[in-house]
């Protein structure tokens, strides 16, 4: 399981960004908990200054826009199963 942070305002780009990852974690079987971060001083800590931030396992993947679904499942494969394609 994966513990998966949006880090965000709330505005537009950050729902598109908490949706797409629900949508590649439902369609390839990953188990996350989904969490959004609204407050300003919470996401600041994280060190980001371009929102949509998305935090995977305390580690900062994404900054800034809306990430594409081979992106968002990219951050799953390199840490369930690096060097292997076929997993997730």
């Amino acid at each position: 399981m994966f513990d998966v942070k949006v880090l965000g305002s709330g505005c537009a780009n950050c729902k598109t960004t908490y949706q797409r990852i629900e949508a590649v974690c439902a369609e390839n079987g990953i188990t996350v908990t989904l969490e959004k971060v609204e407050d300003i001083a919470q996401i600041m800590s994280y060190g980001i200054l371009s929102t949509p931030g998305v935090v995977v396992d305390g580690k900062i993947a994404h900054a800034g826009g809306v990430p594409d679904k081979k992106t968002v499942l990219s951050w799953f494969k390199t840490r369930c199963c690096p060097g292997n394609d076929s997993c997730c």
